[in-house]
């Protein structure tokens, strides 16, 4: 009797018990990997300096406005404030409707930390106007 119990009601029990463990486990075990590889990409892009790919473009006679302000924007968060004036004043020559608040806020705040004076600025007069 004791055999008969065991064989047809506890073993399947055990046995549904082991499946149900190991699907848990290599569903955990798939996500920790999927986790890892996402963190390695993430690792792999931050490594890249987009101001130096831009000037390549730049460089290699592929400006285009919007070039210009991404590489402006891209100086200006890095700090790089004077290399920002240069690229937001290129914008200013080359394409009026790229220019807005912000673009004109931030190429403000790059003259004020070179400590160059707005008055008399020929770009800030073409925009106003």
């Amino acid at each position: 009797m004791k055999n008969y119990h065991f064989s047809k009601i506890i073993a399947p029990k055990l046995l549904l018990m082991s499946k149900l463990v190991a699907i848990i486990l290599l569903f955990f075990l798939g996500w920790n990997s999927t986790a890892s590889a996402q963190e390695k990409t993430v690792d792999v892009n931050k490594d890249i300096a987009i101001t130096k790919v831009y000037e390549q473009v730049v460089k290699e006679g592929y400006g285009t406005p919007k070039v210009y302000l991404d590489l402006a924007n891209a100086h200006y968060f890095e700090g790089n404030y004077a290399s920002a004036k240069k690229w937001y004043e290129k914008v200013f020559e080359t394409e009026k409707t790229l220019i807005n608040r912000v673009v004109l806020f931030r190429y403000k705040q790059s003259l004020k930390a070179l400590k160059l004076s707005f008055k008399n600025n020929k770009y800030l007069a073409i925009v106003q106007h």
